[in-house]
């Protein structure tokens, strides 16, 4: 499977309270974007959420650990 990130990553500080598990980063990336969680990865400063959305496409949402803001990128299958 080809992964290709397209697109400026929208930002959005809607939630006022960082993740602090990768289930809450689930939970903030489904409000972002309605769809089925993938995969929840996550590194130093942030979780990336992976969503399938109904029509096929998967969103790539970035949960950043400490601060309120969240991006999303759109990943073509």
């Amino acid at each position: 499977m080809l992964l290709v990130l397209s697109g400026t990553p929208a930002l959005a500080d809607d939630d006022k309270n960082s993740a602090k598990s990768k289930s809450e980063a689930a939970q903030k990336a489904q409000k972002r974007v309605s769809g089925r969680v993938l995969k929840v990865d996550q590194n130093k400063n942030k979780y990336r959420v992976k969503v399938l959305q109904k029509s096929g496409r998967v969103v790539s949402v970035d949960i950043n650990k400490k601060s309120t803001k969240s991006s999303n990128k759109k990943v073509n299958n």
